[in-house]
């Protein structure tokens, strides 16, 4: 289906009585059955093709599904919590975004509650409040120990989804996003020359962080390089700006390899301030590709994660469970992003 013919479709389908858009008028703009169009607002699967030209009519209509009829005809609740913490962070935030995006399409309705990790009890208040409402599900998305081990010892009274990454140090198969990531920026520097690296890593209670670190490093002993250092941050710019001005100048690095673009952010600022040049003197690479990163000054060379798509995930293995139906984590990709922030080894 051309996207003239589509928005044609569109057009018709938004003129006329002013009524809202159904699922045939989506069918009719995507040019799909609407037993298509109902499989996917169910969060049941359809052909990767089929499925674009859906969520683009979607969007185009402005489609929303009628929650109440679908709850009187069902008597079901669609509504989701969503338990959650570090929502400032640009991982998590955007994960939520994913995951508010997928409910929006499967017609579910959020109900999102930010929890402090550091109050256990404050915590296991929160799931109590939770487990007494009336919803379908429970999707709790876990980034560090703490969140874990409380979703872990949760009774959850609903179907419930813990979304949360694997620790590669305790499995066989580390983390696809992690690994991918950090093999492509250390073959990207090791093949502009670069022999002495530095790491400004993540808080240790993150497992996101362990696996970036583990990576890195298991990285760099395919080429038999052994890093000559690693500081922890706590994700912000401003641990990034410490950690990178507490390394030794004796060492000579010629590569920072922060855990995250904030990070890379402070190293960048620390190092330019010690009057050392970027990318002369020395390359610094992030993780996450973050919006600004194209606009650093140098724009910074790093990892780009579909956080959205792993949110949609998460939130699609939830309604497979709520549906009583298996399914397998999807792929989630890393792609290096180079940009002037890394160049050639210095020499001597």
């Amino acid at each position: 289906m051309s996207s003239e013919s589509a928005e044609q479709g569109a057009s018709m389908a938004r003129a006329g009585d002013g009524r809202s858009p159904t699922i045939y008028d989506v069918a009719k703009v995507a040019g799909v059955s609407h037993q298509t169009v109902s499989r996917l607002l169910k969060g049941e699967g359809v052909r990767p093709k089929n499925r674009e030209r859906v969520l683009q009519a979607l969007e185009e209509l402005g489609y929303r599904p009628n929650l109440a009829a679908r709850w009187l005809a069902t008597n079901k609740s669609h509504r989701v919590a969503v338990l959650t913490q570090e929502i400032g962070q640009v991982g998590p935030g955007r994960i939520l975004q994913g995951v508010g995006a997928e409910a929006r399409q499967a017609g579910y309705l959020l109900d999102i509650i930010t929890l402090d990790v550091s109050d256990r009890s404050a915590i296991d208040e929160a799931i109590g409040q939770v487990n007494g409402e009336d919803i379908a599900g429970i999707l709790a998305l876990a980034s560090t120990d703490e969140m874990i081990a409380a979703f872990a010892h949760a009774e959850f009274r609903v179907p419930a989804f813990i979304g949360a990454e694997e620790d590669d140090a305790l499995g066989e198969h580390p983390a696809q996003r992690n690994a991918r990531g950090l093999d492509q920026v250390v073959d990207h520097l090791v093949g502009l020359g670069h022999r002495r690296f530095f790491q400004i890593a993540g808080p240790r209670t993150w497992v996101a962080a362990r696996n970036r670190e583990l990576a890195y490093e298991r990285s760099l002993s395919r080429y038999g390089i052994a890093s000559l250092g690693t500081a922890y941050g706590d994700w912000s710019a401003a641990s990034g700006y410490e950690a990178a001005r507490k390394i030794p100048s004796e060492l000579g690095i010629t590569a920072v390899v922060a855990g995250n673009d904030q990070m890379a952010l402070g190293a960048i600022l620390a190092l330019s301030s010690s009057g050392l040049d970027i990318p002369g003197d020395v390359s610094v690479t992030g993780f996450d590709d973050i919006p600004e990163a194209a606009y650093l000054c140098p724009p910074l060379t790093t990892v780009r994660l579909d956080f959205e798509e792993q949110g949609r995930d998460a939130f699609r293995r939830l309604v497979t469970q709520l549906e009583g139906r298996s399914s397998a984590p999807g792929i989630m990709t890393a792609e290096l992003v180079e940009r002037a922030s890394s160049g050639p080894a210095r020499s001597g």
